[in-house]
């Protein structure tokens, strides 16, 4: 009888053999990985916190998308590494992609390392890419039903980040009810508001950072 395999089962197992080993090369390094839904804000996000954060801590990009290096080339223009992958296709980014980028050598070992996933809500969530924990974006323009019409995501990031919210008083987004849903998905997860063209909220993200890196290296190994 022939052997039956699980492809799924394979490829997440090998992804998260990649994911320890670089999470072995960062170990002193905080590794987020943003993801969300196209436009939601991930890279002026990173805009916006680039400037606060790159005269005190050394800071480095993998930008994950389909087609074109648009993002990384925004991220560059501020003087950061950033390093895009093209997936071609394929709706996220896996560690073994982020592995082969560290092993090239295009920036050394950052403070902190962001990770843009590819904009989609799905298919980023079941992998691992090292990271010390995954940040879930949600603008006011994509509507408040996102929580619960894509609950994987939120369950499972420990921050949400809601961005773009100085456009609250001209689009149809209940705050108090997305709020309850994520609670509700996530309990003990952090939820930020932010606007990356007023500046709204970057001081809780940028503080939520730093004090999670220094709580990575006060960690015992």
């Amino acid at each position: 009888m022939a052997e039956i395999v699980d492809v799924r089962r394979s490829i997440l197992e090998a992804n998260e053999a990649a994911a320890t080993q670089v999470r072995g090369q960062l170990a002193r390094a905080l590794v987020v990985n943003l993801i969300s839904s196209p436009g939601s804000g991930k890279t002026s996000l990173l805009e916006a916190t680039m400037p606060a954060i790159k005269d005190s801590l050394s800071l480095a990009v993998i930008e994950g998308d389909i087609a074109t290096d648009r993002d990384a080339q925004r991220l560059r223009a501020l003087g950061v590494p950033a390093v895009q992958i093209l997936t071609g296709g394929a709706c996220h980014l896996d560690a073994r992609q982020v592995l082969k980028v560290l092993a090239e050598g295009h920036f050394q070992a950052p403070d902190v390392l962001f990770i843009e996933n590819v904009g989609n809500l799905i298919c980023p969530t079941s992998y691992d890419l090292g990271e010390d924990f995954k940040v879930a974006l949600l603008s006011v323009t994509e509507g408040d039903d996102k929580p619960f019409k894509y609950p994987a995501i939120f369950a499972t990031a420990q921050v949400t980040v809601i961005t773009k919210v100085d456009l609250l008083p001209y689009v149809t987004f209940d705050l108090d009810a997305v709020k309850a849903q994520m609670r509700s998905l996530n309990p003990t997860g952090s939820i930020l508001l932010t606007s990356a063209r007023t500046g709204q909220g970057l001081d809780q993200w940028i503080g939520m950072l730093r004090s999670s890196l220094d709580a990575k290296r006060r960690a015992p190994a």
